[in-house]
């Protein structure tokens, strides 16, 4: 079960290559600014593709619910960049590759196509305070969150 409505975002920096070379710091957004943070499976995947594709050109909806959005993933920064460029993805992406925000999270999601564990697909909203107000893990990794629930959760914080 992913972390509850309610539940203090656990904290991370993971490294980043994409958008930017940098470290991505989820608290560096407390005190200023709502996050939505997803975590998705593997980069190079159709509905991970799909997915970030299609939020990366709706990325301004976000920005004008006043929330910055962050996805996770167990694949490598160099690997993420990579994808990114080809896919023209403009999320920041985060790379958890020894997986432990996505435990903390609790979204694993084991031996993925018999690949090995992997995070599940997920999305939380957390609030300025670092608050969760929006949980859900999606039943498989081929299902999307509900992207207009999690609208009208940042919709109610601003």
């Amino acid at each position: 079960m992913p972390i509850p409505v309610g539940a203090k975002a656990p904290d991370f920096t993971l490294k980043s290559k994409s958008p930017v070379d940098a470290e991505i710091k989820l608290s560096n957004n407390f005190g200023k600014k709502n996050t939505v943070l997803l975590f998705f499976p593997l980069a190079f995947t159709g509905v991970c593709t799909a997915e970030m594709c299609d939020l990366s050109s709706g990325l301004g909806t976000y920005a004008n619910l006043g929330a910055d959005v962050i996805a996770v993933s167990v694949d490598s920064p160099f690997a993420q960049a990579a994808w990114a460029a080809k896919e023209k993805i403009s999320i920041p992406l985060a790379s958890d590759l020894n997986k432990t925000v996505t435990k903390a999270y609790d979204v694993v999601f084991p031996m993925l196509a018999g690949v090995g564990d992997t995070s599940a697909r997920a999305a939380f909203v957390i609030d300025k305070n670092g608050v969760v107000q929006y949980s859900e893990q999606t039943p498989t990794p081929k299902d999307l969150p509900n992207f207009e629930a999690v609208k009208a959760t940042l919709a109610k914080l601003k």
